[in-house]
């Protein structure tokens, strides 16, 4: 059975179509957020390269995938207000072309300054684009084929991340880190095209709101002093002094935020949406599992390049297999859920996740190039089975206005965890690394702690699925 919270006795039609304008509109938009994530993650395998060509520490030129992902999260938190105030034919075109205006500069940056400013302009596009996308699947696909579309979309946003380190490396390795963003130029172009014809739609109006800026200040605040406090201890350690200032200071900021958001007539996001337990439940599940996903396209190769001293094209074949049969389940799991209900996806999603995320913490040290595409195909398997599923079932719980604020604040803090995700796991490398040692075992040393923070966080998300399922979706099955 479907599980339904808020529509009471709504009667839903399944024979309902969609149309192929409003395919074609949710291809274009979602092309360019693909194509956002999937240059954000290339240019993972790239950072040794990068190093020497630029002349930058691995700690500075990491930035390129954290402040990309920070920037992008902070664009995220604004769509809420900005869905419901532009057409999303506006949206998109702005989009377009920030992210190709973004792929033009990173294509000729002589230096990393510039390089970074290309990449900003592009997370710009990607923190627009992706939310324009599922705002798109929830206002204009019905209800009962929400899964099924819900689970193509999470391919975007999940198959990206890993095939990125695959065309990065033989980019790379066959020509130069230029030619990654080279190649994606005639993809905006094309979607470019298909978005200008295919997308339609008015705004819903902003009457009797106004665009919360402090909000704004305030999230940007909180989230870049997260950052930034794990890059403390990556400098300096968990227990240096530094650390501990910035964890207090972060601390102070976030209890003014939310101080001033219950205060204030303006509201960013409409937070009061949390007070929901099911989809607090879900939008936890849906940050974990984009932690570990990002998390993992950057450890990885990592681990391949220094450890198992592969060459960056192989170590992005390695994530290949898993990538693109993870994908294959997304649809399939949203096909699950339109017709069983979103437990049976997720209680596999969380135990798959968690077995793949155990292995990787037992085998550790002896790691191989096969070992790592089985274990990761197995968690791939899993995330994919509960990535959309996760997102359709947090979207079931509001209706109406609130639909966009669900959609921007799912979006905004999937954005985010893989932000934290590429910078709490690089840290810990960094703080093996203070302890001395070659940089084959400060990696090695690091990636296990990693393995092991990343196996809690999936036994979490397990957890926390099978509690939802006791406690609330067995009294709400219609």
């Amino acid at each position: 059975m479907r599980y339904l919270y808020f529509f009471g006795k709504e009667e839903i039609n399944v024979d309902q179509t969609v149309s192929t304008r409003v395919k074609l509109s949710i291809l274009a938009v979602g092309l360019l957020s693909f194509v956002g994530v999937l240059v954000e993650t290339s240019m993972n395998v790239t950072f040794p390269t990068l190093t020497n060509e630029l002349h930058v520490s691995l700690g500075t030129v990491q930035w390129l995938t954290t402040g990309y992902l920070l920037l992008t999260t902070i664009v995220m938190s604004t769509t809420a207000f900005v869905l419901k105030k532009f057409k999303p034919i506006k949206v998109f075109s702005f989009a377009a072309l920030l992210c190709l205006v973004g792929t033009l500069v990173c294509m000729i940056a002589p230096n990393f300054s510039i390089l970074l400013g290309g990449r900003l302009l592009q997370a710009v596009a990607t923190g627009l684009s992706t939310p324009l996308m599922f705002n798109l699947i929830f206002e204009e696909v019905p209800p009962a084929k929400l899964g099924v579309y819900t689970g193509f979309a999470s391919i975007i946003i999940s198959l990206a991340p890993a095939l990125g380190p695959t065309y990065g490396g033989i980019v790379n390795g066959l020509w130069s880190w230029r030619a990654i963003f080279v190649g994606v130029i005639p993809i905006i172009i094309l979607l470019s095209v298909i978005g200008w014809f295919s997308i339609r739609g008015e705004a819903r109006g902003t009457k009797g709101m106004s665009f919360d800026y402090l909000g704004v200040v305030g999230l940007a605040a909180i989230f870049s002093m997260i950052l930034f406090t794990f890059d403390q201890a990556g400098r300096h350690g968990f227990i240096s002094s530094q650390f501990g200032i910035w964890v207090l200071m972060t601390a102070v900021i976030i209890a003014i935020f939310c101080w001033y958001n219950s205060k204030s007539k303006r509201q960013l996001i409409d937070f009061s949406i949390l007070k929901i337990p099911v989809l607090r439940f879900r939008l936890f599940g849906y940050f974990s599992l984009q932690f570990i996903n990002i998390g993992l396209s950057f450890l990885l190769p990592i681990f391949a390049q220094t450890v198992l001293k592969v060459n960056s094209a192989e170590a992005g074949l390695m994530l290949l297999p898993g990538s693109l049969v993870g994908a294959m389940v997304g649809p399939y799991a949203g096909y699950i859920y339109d017709k069983k209900g979103s437990t049976i996806p997720l209680v596999i999603s969380g135990s798959l996740v968690t077995i793949g995320a155990f292995l990787f913490f037992i085998v550790g040290n002896n790691l191989t190039l096969v070992s790592i595409i089985l274990i990761y195909l197995l968690l791939r398997i899993g995330f994919n089975f509960g990535f959309g599923t996760t997102l359709s079932d947090g979207s079931m719980q509001v209706h109406g206005r609130n639909k966009s604020d669900q959609n921007s604040l799912f979006s905004m803090m999937q954005q985010y965890a893989g932000s934290l995700g590429t910078n709490v796991l690089s840290v810990i490398i960094s703080v093996a690394a203070l302890s001395g040692g070659s940089a084959v075992s400060s990696t090695m040393t690091g990636s296990r702690i990693d393995f092991g923070i990343l196996t809690i966080l999936a036994a979490a998300i397990l957890v926390s699925i099978i509690y939802v399922e006791r406690k609330y979706q067995t009294k709400k099955n219609i």
